[in-house]
This record gives C-alpha cells, structure tokens and sequence, in this order.
C-alpha cells in the first residue's frame, strides 16, 4: 500500500470511529509505529486530521463532546478498573461529590451495600444509580440539565455548592495535561466543576489515559487541584512521573 492510500484509509478510519490511535493503526497496516506518525503528521498538516496524545482525531472535532451512550463505550474496561481502584478513596463515613461522567456513573454502582455516606451530585445517572442505595442519604444538586451530559448546570448548581464542604470530590474530566491542566467542552459545565472541586477536602480526579494530552475549549483547573489522578495503565511511568511533579498522586489502574 502506497502512502498516500494509507493516508486516505486513516483518515477514513478516523472520521467513522471519532479517533485513531498510532499502536492499533501500526498493527492494522503492519507498518512502524514512526510510519504511522508520519501519517498522522501529514494529515495534520493538510488540516485533516488534529494530531492529540497517542493518535488523532478528524480536524473541528477537538471539542466535539459525544453523548453518554456513546462515551459510555469507550474504554470501557478501563473505566472500570478506574472506578474498582477509586473505591479506595470513599470515606468510612462522611460525605462525597460525585461529578457528572460515565467513569463516575460506574464508581457508584460500584458502591459497596454497606456504604454509609452522604453524596451530592448534579449528575441525574449518578442520582439515578444511588437513588434506592440503602445506606446512602443523597443530595441531588439543581439547575438547567444539559441534554449531553445528565448534568445540572448554571446559577442554582453553582449555589449549592458553594454552601458546602465534602471530604472528597470524584471529578471528571474530558482532557488533562501537564501543561493545559483540567479541560471540558463546555463554558457551563466547567463552571460546576470548579465548584465541586472548591467545596471538597480531597480532590479525586477520574479520568482515562485516552485523555491525556487532550485540550478542551473550557479550562477548570490545574492538575495540581487533584490530589489523586485514578487511570489506568495506558498513561506511561514517564507521564505519571511529570504529573507527581505537579503535585498530583497518581495511580494506574
């Protein structure tokens, strides 16, 4: 296969799947992992594709925000291992923020029968999943729910929270970077999680290695707001080391 038809099929590959990743397109195409970059880089130049850690996506979709049904099956074994590790940080008793997002979601319904907490959330599958929780006494955060994410938002949403103090807030996040810090799409949604980050005693930041690197329209904090980044094995020792440099614990998952 010449260059320029691998080129053409990434990119197919890309806008059909949303993202491309330089180790799968390498074995899909038995080429280097070098050769893969090349591609990347070329179609980055011609504007194509917009080049994000390990891979790219199709170019105007740097903030394209997929639905939760969507989202929800991306790295999906990930996600779990990610919400199983962060049960370690749930309080003996005590109180917690639960953020919007389908990692958080699968924390939840994770939450051990015995579990005796009170957890806040703006976040209506979070609500839904811990609403019949026996041991949990749940606060439901109000305000305008955006369509894409479940997730309450706005005036009302930021009011409440900053009327309390959790000890621990389980954040979400759709990209995280050394340099570019805690990012989303959204101007709103960020707001509100700036919020929940300020009305919380620990701060546990949930996020797959896929989002690393990435950079979102709406910045909401540094990495170095996190106590704990929870993820999982893909994030390289090289790029938990630069993020403990920030001051942020981190475990793989």
């Amino acid at each position: 296969m010449y260059a320029a038809e691998r080129q053409q099929e990434i990119l197919r590959l890309a806008r059909e799947s949303g993202r491309v990743d330089v180790l799968s397109l390498s074995e899909e195409f038995q080429v280097t992992a070098e050769t893969v970059r090349r591609d990347l880089k070329a179609l980055d130049r011609a504007g194509l594709l917009r080049r994000v850690h390990g891979g790219a996506i199709p170019a105007g979709r740097l903030d394209f925000e997929p639905d939760l049904a969507e989202r929800d099956t991306v790295a999906a074994d990930e996600k779990e291992r990610i919400a199983r590790a962060a049960l370690a940080e749930l309080p003996a008793d005590g109180s917690v923020i639960v953020d919007a997002g389908t990692t958080a979601a699968r924390l939840v319904a994770a939450f051990p029968l015995e579990s005796a907490l009170t957890v806040v959330t703006h976040a209506l599958p979070v609500a839904a999943r811990l609403a019949d929780h026996p041991g949990i006494s749940l606060h439901l955060v109000g305000g305008r729910v955006r369509h894409r994410t479940r997730a309450a938002v706005d005036a009302w949403a930021l009011r409440a929270y900053g009327e309390i103090k959790a000890d621990v807030a389980f954040i979400a996040t759709n990209g995280f970077s050394v340099d570019g810090g805690l990012t989303t799409p959204d101007l709103a949604e960020a707001a509100v999680k700036r919020a929940a980050i300020a009305a919380a005693r620990r701060v546990v930041l949930l996020a797959d290695s896929s989002k690393f690197g990435k950079e979102h329209f709406a910045r909401f904090g540094d990495l170095s707001d996190a106590d704990l980044l929870v993820t999982d094995t893909g994030l390289g020792p090289e790029d938990a080391r630069a993020i403990e440099r920030q001051g942020t614990e981190v475990v793989r998952a």
